[in-house]
């Protein structure tokens, strides 16, 4: 089975508000094979990644991976909205960079879990020997995604701590750890009760 863009859409429909033509198809591209290769070689349904827990270090949550990127994507562009109608400076903030890279970030995800034998999401053998920020910048790389979004993807996470990230990194990296820190406090009090 391959996705192109109206398939990949129905999971981000924020990749459509990339302008770019050519980048949108490069993004489902990445896409495609991240869900078509993932899961330890199985691949992944749609129905299967929409159930997938948005972070294995959580606990017990409810929130998902796609509505993860989903949300990510999304306060993404209203961050940069602010941006740019708060302050009198220029704030130099590439959207279809932005879009693309928020989308992408996580793209090797599908590669870095796995199921057990019981059906169970887990962290697999190869999300154990490469985590998600190098798989995905490998992919990206493989589907001639632009650097600027590779940096997104590269600098989203801890990994990118010791680099100068980008406006749109900085804005990513931190609409993502919203989300984290928020899941955290959440299995943290799921777990208490």
């Amino acid at each position: 089975m391959s996705y192109g863009v109206a398939e990949i859409t129905d999971l981000f429909p924020n990749l459509m508000d990339i302008q770019c033509q050519d980048l949108r198809g490069k993004v489902a591209a990445v896409w495609n094979e991240a869900i078509t290769t993932g899961c330890g070689g199985k691949g992944w349904t749609f129905d299967e990644l929409r159930a997938v827990k948005f972070t294995l270090l959580a606990g017990d949550i409810e929130m998902t991976f796609i509505e993860h990127l989903n949300s990510c994507v999304r306060q993404c562009i209203v961050i940069a909205d602010v941006l740019e109608s708060s302050f009198t400076c220029d704030i130099p903030i590439d959207r279809d960079v932005l879009i693309a890279g928020s989308l992408l970030a996580d793209c090797g995800k599908p590669l870095e879990f796995d199921k057990d034998a019981s059906g169970n999401i887990i962290k697999g053998t190869f999300g154990e020997a490469l985590r998600h920020p190098f798989s995905g910048v490998g992919m990206a790389y493989k589907h001639d995604v632009p650097a600027d979004v590779m940096h997104i993807i590269a600098t989203h996470s801890h990994e990118g701590d010791k680099m100068q990230r980008s406006i749109e990194s900085i804005i990513f990296h931190h609409a993502d750890f919203v989300d984290f820190d928020i899941a955290k406090l959440l299995g943290a009090r799921a777990a208490k009760s």
